[in-house]
């Protein structure tokens, strides 16, 4: 499947049918014990991709680029960087605009699209989290090059790690109709990554972070830095 028959999937997945539940899941709501793992890995996973980041970011300009309900987007603005905060779902982008602290709210430029969209501008870094697990390979190399070259310092993302696990659940979510299919992670070694990259031509070194696996949340963190 193209770039832009999965990104077209995704938005109207998380525009539709997946609005409320990401919304109750990226809150303090009770949810079930199978969502509270993924909201604990969710947690754990920003975490580690915030860890890559400097502290302060006073005078940085940095991409959220699958802002989803704002959580990376909010602490993002708190360490003082200047946020473009986007994502494919202008339902997301509504909660999160919504849930921004007022105090925040003058640093963050929300938008609803394409998050390669080259108008975006040039970035100190960006940020990726979960926003490319449904794409192919040869997609994620391209959107990484282009990403790459309009940033200046680290670009940290997610990929869903080739599991045994997650490969037979991508195999079976196959068999169903297309129309009966929410998006499924399509699974990537870092090995097969880093090369597609280089034939991308995409700039810097790829480097492999902790993988996270809480529960049904499962999810390895990269960086490209320059």
């Amino acid at each position: 499947m193209s770039y832009e028959a999965t990104r077209s999937r995704v938005e109207t997945y998380f525009d539709t049918t997946a609005t409320r539940t990401w919304e109750r899941l990226t809150s303090d709501a009770p949810v079930s014990r199978i969502r509270e793992t993924v909201r604990r890995g969710r947690d754990t996973m920003r975490a580690q991709i915030l860890s890559r980041l400097p502290g302060d970011l006073r005078g940085a300009r940095v991409l959220d680029a699958g802002c989803g309900t704002g959580q990376m987007t909010a602490e993002l603005a708190a360490r003082g960087a200047e946020v473009v905060a986007v994502d494919i779902s202008p339902a997301l982008v509504g909660i999160a605009r919504d849930r921004l602290p007022i105090d925040l709210r003058g640093q963050v430029h929300f938008t609803s699209g394409d998050m390669l969209d080259p108008t975006l501008g040039r970035f100190d870094h960006v940020t990726a989290m979960d926003s490319l697990i449904y794409y192919a390979e040869s997609d994620i190399a391209q959107a990484l090059q282009g990403l790459a070259r309009r940033t200046e310092g680290r670009l940290v993302f997610t990929v869903a790690p080739r599991t045994p696990l997650l490969m037979a659940m991508w195999r079976m979510g196959q068999l169903f109709p297309r129309a009966d299919r929410s998006p499924v992670m399509v699974p990537h070694a870092p090995a097969r990554l880093s090369r597609a990259l280089g034939r991308a031509g995409a700039p810097g070194r790829l480097a492999v972070l902790e993988r996270v696996s809480v529960g049904f949340y499962i999810s390895q963190a990269m960086e490209l830095a320059s």
